[in-house]
Parts: C-alpha cells; structure tokens; sequence
C-alpha cells in the first residue's frame, strides 16, 4: 500500500512537473506566434505604404502614417512631416506620373521593417531644375521604416539620387583647382 502511494504520488509529480514544462513551452510558443503575426502585419503596412503612394491615395496614406512621423532627409536642417512629404510625393509624380514602387523584398523584426525596392518612371516634367527628357529611369532604394501601433512613426529612405540624376542627363565633374 505505501509502495502504491508512493508511486502514484510519483507519477503525479511527474506529471505535474510536465504538464508544468509543457504550460511554459506553450507561452512561449503563443509569444513567439504573436511577435510573427505583428511583424507580418507591419510587413503589410509597409507594402500598403507604397501602394497608397503609387495610387496617389493621400488619404489612405495619411491614415498610415503617425502624427508625428519624421523622415531624416540628407540635406534638409529639419525631418520632413507629413504635409511635406505630401507635397514632395506630388511634386515628384507631377515630373513621373507613371512613378511605380517595385518591392522586391520586405523584412520585419520587431517594430522595424525594411523593404528593398527599385522605382521607376519617365521623365515627363521639370524636375528640380532639369526640363522633361522623356527619359525612362530606374532608381533603386531601401527604406527603414519603424511601425507602432499599426501606423508609420520612423522612415529612413536610402535612394540613389546620384544615379537618378546621372540618368538625367547631368554629370559629376571634380571641383576646379583655385587659381593662385
């Protein structure tokens, strides 16, 4: 009889301690789950981005993008806000209304998603000084873009301005020596 209980405490205990084992086995299962589904919905976020910018949907972008968005922009003293943003997208579209994302790759971790793409378009209108060349360009890019909530709050583009210049027709030419 003692050796009965004995086992059958015994066998409780054993499965307790794996019932136990598996409970935390299952958090950690259901965390790892949900860290993956928020990262595919930022995925989605990121790609429906460019498609409210490609369809010139200022609405559906504005509703993606947080309040206080800031894009660092080389060159610029300040980050860019939304309502700046929205007009440099028109003004870029007015010079290549046929300007097109090509996503070739998106990569969430986190709250942080990058997507690799190339953009093209054709030169149709003035574009910062050079007149419409009717020229079909190519510009490749990634954009680091930081997602809370469902909605944009960081977005760090890498674009190939120097290439889409030189498609252009303009060139690099070294500085001049001073004369002495």
């Amino acid at each position: 009889m003692k050796n009965q209980l004995l086992a059958v405490s015994l066998v409780l205990l054993i499965c307790f301690a794996f019932g136990c084992q598996n409970k935390a086995e299952k958090a950690e299962l259901e965390k790892f789950r949900a860290q993956a589904k928020l990262e595919e919905q930022n995925k989605e976020v990121a790609k429906e981005v460019f498609a409210s910018i490609d369809a010139g949907n200022f609405e559906r972008l504005n509703e993606l993008l947080a309040d206080d968005l800031a894009i660092p922009m080389p060159g610029l003293s300040e980050p860019l806000r939304k309502d700046t943003l929205f007009q440099l997208i028109k003004s870029h579209y007015t010079a290549f209304p046929d300007w097109i994302h090509g996503i070739e790759n998106v990569i969430a971790e986190g709250d942080m998603v990058a997507v690799k793409l190339t953009q093209n378009g054709t030169h149709k209108a003035d574009y910062e000084g050079i007149p419409a060349t009717g020229i079909k360009v190519t510009q490749p890019a990634m954009h680091l873009i930081t997602i809370v909530d469902g909605k944009i709050k960081g977005w760090s583009p890498i674009e190939d301005y120097l290439g889409l210049y030189q498609q252009l027709g303009m060139e690099l030419k070294p500085k001049e020596a001073e004369k002495k």
